[in-house]
């Protein structure tokens, strides 16, 4: 079994910056695909950003490209989401996830663990 938690959400004003932590414990002599989801109140849950077993490959959902920069820290079985220019419609709780293959899936029922989940919430 593999725990996921997510630490770095708070408040912040618009045009602002957060990063967001994800450290994974457990079962890590494995490696995993790692992503971000987020679902704020009244709305379905939507794909963030995602990232490959080795880190070479990133995927981003349109709505936070080039704004939002995911990375990911192996040796510490951590994964970041840094978040630039935030805007209040990126007010909602993010959640980390991970899954025992080498690519990135924008599928949230692809990941195998999830984190508990985290809350951003940005002031206009």
């Amino acid at each position: 079994q593999v725990q996921l938690v997510n630490s770095g959400g708070g408040l912040v004003q618009t045009g602002g910056s957060l990063r967001l932590s994800c450290a994974a414990s457990g079962d890590t002599n494995n490696r995993y695909a790692m992503g971000w989801f987020r679902q704020a109140p009244g709305k379905e849950r939507e794909f963030v950003a995602a990232i490959s077993l080795n880190g070479g490959r990133t995927g981003y959902a349109d709505s936070v490209k080039g704004r939002f920069t995911i990375s990911k820290d192996n040796a510490k079985n951590t994964v970041y989401l840094q978040m630039n220019s935030l805007k209040p419609e990126d007010t909602a709780v993010y959640y980390c996830t991970a899954a025992s293959s080498i690519f990135y899936s924008s599928n949230w029922s692809a990941y195998d663990y999830r984190g508990q989940g985290t809350q951003v919430t940005v002031s206009s």
